[in-house]
């Protein structure tokens, strides 16, 4: 077993996220926040959500309020926002760190696999990692990559996928 399917999380309405589930699986990470500029970006991601899910495409969303206090709600109220603000219906993580002692370990992981341009650090919400069915991180995209600019790379992730089968 890779080291990411190895991982977990919890979700937003507290229920453990067992990312072994995602084995064979591609999945799109992502650090979220509901005041950000980058916001409008969730209304892509569910479109990605919408149209790949049925095809093996995981999309999970960790809200962060670690950039400019962009985060600052509880769950409820980051739920609450996501569905009625942008129609959400992937999966949501609990709020977390990515940077520094308190990281959570998925994105010290992805951070080891994939580091940015100049730094490990992520530097804004809505930087995003794509992750093989094998549990392989593929790539890392800056904040201002829109979603629909993976599509390419994630058609090509779950043709991989499908291949293998």
């Amino acid at each position: 077993m890779h080291k990411f399917h190895q991982l977990s999380a919890t979700s937003l309405q507290g229920q453990p996220i067992n990312f072994s589930d995602f084995e064979g699986r591609v999945v799109l990470i992502v650090n979220t926040a509901s005041k950000c500029g980058f916001t409008y970006q969730y209304e892509s991601l569910q479109a990605l959500h919408n149209k790949y899910a049925s095809q093996g495409l995981v999309i999970l969303g960790f809200p962060c309020n670690q950039f400019g206090q962009q985060e600052p709600g509880d769950a409820t109220q980051i739920e609450q926002g996501c569905l009625i603000n942008f129609g959400v219906s992937f999966l949501m993580a609990a709020k977390v760190d990515v940077n520094g002692k308190h990281a959570h370990p998925v994105f010290r992981f992805l951070k080891s696999a994939l580091p940015g341009f100049l730094t490990r650090k992520i530097k804004w919400n809505f930087t995003k990692f794509l992750i093989a069915a094998d549990g392989t991180p593929i790539k890392r995209y800056a904040p201002f990559t829109k979603p629909e600019k993976l599509e390419l790379t994630i058609q090509k992730a779950l043709a991989q996928t499908k291949n293998a089968l």
